[in-house]
């Protein structure tokens, strides 16, 4: 196993080959990531570098967008190299290399270098360009609340580059308990459950993202209870009260991802607006149905509902899918 730090802008080895990475994270001890990654480092070629060929195979190289990316000839031994970008000769350039000025994504290809006598095909090089990663942006929340915590985050820019993660978390930020691994449930987002309800202790996601050209990490400490927020409310219904003109009964089920609303209840808010009105919002309320009064007659009304822990804990739901209904109307 490969134990040496991660260098930012060096990635050594061709292969499948095992990461260590180690972070030091600010009032915490060092902490070792084990990230696995694949990266290959000959990929296929499809196009002729000119000179005698190399069996159609190229060597990656990546550089990080908007700086000078210097592509080098591994077979050239400090001499001077002639470089060429599909059949187009460049020129002939002295050792470390071929330098590519503020590099752009129109500078990503297949690149050859060749002796700068004879032509011959020293190797082919395959150009890829992007970021190192930039700090994972997390956030966390308990939409099942007590059962699992949820998590998911997003990069800024976007690397370009093939980017592994690694999320762990910890129950206590002094390593009173070892790091558990938040189970990937996407590309970018993970899921951990067995959390203990009312703890004083924060819990403390770890997220490393991995590419070619650096490694980057975050953390978001967080108490359980500040960060449940259920998802919006389902099935919301809307329907016409018979013989009442001025009313409408709305009903609605608590979010399928609520476990147990018969333990944990939810309250709920309401926000309405008739055809072309202002809208307004009341509650919160306990009971999963509320009959609107005072609307007005023979118009189109807009429901929508969002929950949030009965205790009020956390922050409400985003607003459930809208659903709309007109008050009965003489026949």
């Amino acid at each position: 196993m490969v134990t040496e730090p991660l260098v930012p802008g060096a990635w050594p080895r061709c292969g499948p080959w095992n990461r260590a990475v180690l972070l030091s994270l600010p009032d915490m001890k060092w902490l070792w990531v084990m990230a696995f990654v694949a990266p290959a480092c000959a990929v296929p070629y499809n196009g002729t570098a000119g000179g005698t060929g190399d069996g159609g195979r190229c060597t990656l190289q990546h550089g990080t967008l908007g700086t000078e990316v210097l592509l080098r000839c591994p077979a050239a031994a400090g001499g001077p190299v002639e470089w060429r970008r599909g059949g187009t000769v460049l020129g002939t350039y002295p050792a470390p290399g071929l330098a590519l000025p503020n590099a752009s994504l129109a500078h990503e290809g297949h690149y050859s270098c060749h002796h700068p006598s004879t032509g011959d095909t020293w190797a082919t090089i395959c150009l890829r360009l992007g970021y190192p990663p930039a700090l994972p942006a997390v956030e966390c929340r308990a939409i099942s609340y007590p059962q699992a915590v949820n998590c998911s985050w997003v990069l800024a820019p976007e690397p370009l580059l093939d980017t592994d993660f690694v999320a762990t978390y910890r129950h206590g930020v002094w390593g009173a308990t070892e790091p558990g691994e938040c189970i990937r449930t996407g590309p970018r987002s993970c899921s951990f459950g067995d959390v203990q309800m009312f703890s004083l202790t924060p819990y403390v996601v770890n997220v490393t993202a991995v590419n070619p050209l650096g490694a980057a990490s975050s953390l978001l400490p967080f108490l359980l209870e500040n960060i449940i927020k259920p998802d919006p409310p389902e099935d919301l219904r809307v329907s016409p009260i018979p013989g009442e003109t001025k009313k409408l009964l709305l009903e609605w089920s608590p979010p399928g991802s609520w476990p147990f609303p018969e333990y944990f209840p939810l309250k709920y808010r309401i926000r309405y607006a008739r055809e072309g009105s202002v809208t307004q919002t009341i509650g919160p309320y306990e009971q999963t149905s509320y009959t609107l009064m005072g609307v007005r007659p023979g118009t189109l009304h807009h429901i929508q509902v969002a929950a949030k822990d009965f205790a009020d804990a956390g922050e409400f739901s985003a607003w459930s899918l809208p659903a709309s209904g007109t008050p009965w109307m003489e026949p």
